[in-house]
């Protein structure tokens, strides 16, 4: 079953302790944190003291998503603040395979993401070392972005290849999520969905979040 993964990046951070409980009683299968710094993406957000707070209110599974540069001079602080997933990006760290074996030594989830004009070539020779796959269906930065269509095939491709040799990868997919496109990426092949603006920008986020999982659940 597809799993949903709201991201608080689109949260009302002056009301983030109800939203996150509404998440929650919606059906929430992960708490998806986007961790920017302004250098790797144009764009801050929020780090360790914000995902600790957040651990101490929901027992929903943090996934962690470091768009950071170098994010291998962070791991242990981003496992010691309470990530249960962590994902880095291929492209913003020297020696990928020594920073996943880093996150796997701590006990968790390791993931890699990948940009959309990155080639899934580059996982070729770490496959066997992940938990999960995160590809951005948008340029990451911001919120509020449309999907971009040509990763539709990028997740067919991935999950082909999943399928045959890394069955217990999973594919995460990330930017432009919609209440109109989630089954649609779903079918493609998505095993979990980031989903931020069409959650939170909805006056009932309990009920938006029930939508989904009832959509991808179908």
């Amino acid at each position: 079953m597809t799993k949903i993964a709201p991201s608080i990046l689109s949260a009302d951070f002056l009301n983030l302790k109800q939203e996150i409980q509404d998440i929650s009683l919606g059906g929430a299968d992960l708490i998806h944190l986007d961790v920017m710094d302004g250098n790797y993406v144009p764009n801050i957000t929020f780090g360790m003291p914000i995902i600790k707070s957040i651990k101490k209110i929901s027992s929903i599974p943090l996934d962690v998503h470091l768009m950071i540069d170098k994010p291998e001079r962070y791991i242990d602080d981003f496992i010691d603040a309470g990530a249960d997933i962590l994902t880095i990006h291929a492209e913003a760290t020297t020696h990928l395979h020594r920073t996943i074996q880093l996150i796997k030594s701590r006990g968790i989830k390791a993931g890699v993401s990948l940009n959309p004009a990155t080639p899934l070539d580059v996982l070729e020779y770490i496959m066997d070392e992940l938990d999960l796959i995160l590809l951005m269906s948008v340029n990451p930065g911001f919120g509020g972005q449309s999907f971009i269509k040509a990763v539709e095939r990028k997740i067919q491709t991935l999950k082909n290849r999943i399928s045959a040799d890394y069955s217990n990868v999973l594919i995460e997919v990330d930017g432009g999520i919609k209440l109109d496109n989630a089954k649609h990426i779903a079918d493609l092949g998505a095993d979990i969905l980031v989903i931020g603006s069409d959650i939170f920008s909805y006056n009932d986020v309990r009920a938006r979040t029930e939508q989904f999982k009832i959509l991808v659940s179908e």
